[in-house]
């Protein structure tokens, strides 16, 4: 399975294509959707899913949903490993939201 691609980038890759030429409306409703949702730089999202690729428990697809959303509460990084069936203790918690908030 390849690895999931995110929105920031998928933001940069439909305004290039856009450049070329006329986007069909289902891409350039992704791109509204982007370019509306992408909180950081492409850069940016590149460095914060490195960076949490380095704890033990994230994997690639949970570090993109974490760069994509930028969780701000326990609750809500426990909402995104919710179908993981992970056990996250409070330090675990803690260190992904100061990692977030260092990249926000």
């Amino acid at each position: 399975m390849p690895d999931p691609v995110p929105l920031a980038r998928v933001k940069d890759l439909l305004t290039e294509e856009g450049t070329r030429r006329t986007l069909p409306r289902e891409a350039g409703l992704a791109l509204q959707h982007a370019e509306l949702f992408a909180r950081l730089s492409t850069e940016a999202t590149t460095k914060l899913i490195e960076e949490l690729r380095t704890l033990p428990l994230i994997d690639a697809a949970v570090a993109v949903k974490i760069a994509d959303t930028l969780p701000q509460y326990p609750e809500e990084i426990r909402l995104l490993f919710s179908k993981e069936r992970v056990p996250l203790d409070e330090e675990q918690v803690a260190r992904i939201l100061e990692i977030v908030a260092h990249h926000r």
